[in-house]
């Protein structure tokens, strides 16, 4: 694997851990940490720009199903809306 390709691997890891909230932390971490392998760099896109969601919108789509600011258009999303701990 290219260098830029593993920093922007770990960036999205250190997204997904520190978000502001513990439980998003562990919840965000524990997805990223799970499929950040398997995504291809088509994917790796996606998820950075579903990390770029608020919090309050990520956790209301898991939970709930509200979908606001069209995070259901990301493809990451119907993967992490399956996904458990």
């Amino acid at each position: 694997m290219n260098n830029k390709l593993e920093i922007f691997k770990k960036k999205l890891i250190y997204r997904a851990g520190y978000r502001g909230t513990k439980e998003m932390d562990i919840l965000l971490s524990s997805f990223v940490n799970k499929y950040i392998n398997d995504f291809e760099d088509s994917l790796l896109a996606e998820l950075e720009k579903f990390l770029d969601f608020e919090d309050e919108i990520i956790l209301n789509f898991y939970n709930f199903n509200i979908v606001e600011k069209k995070i259901d258009q990301n493809k990451v999303s119907k993967i992490f809306k399956k996904f458990r701990i």
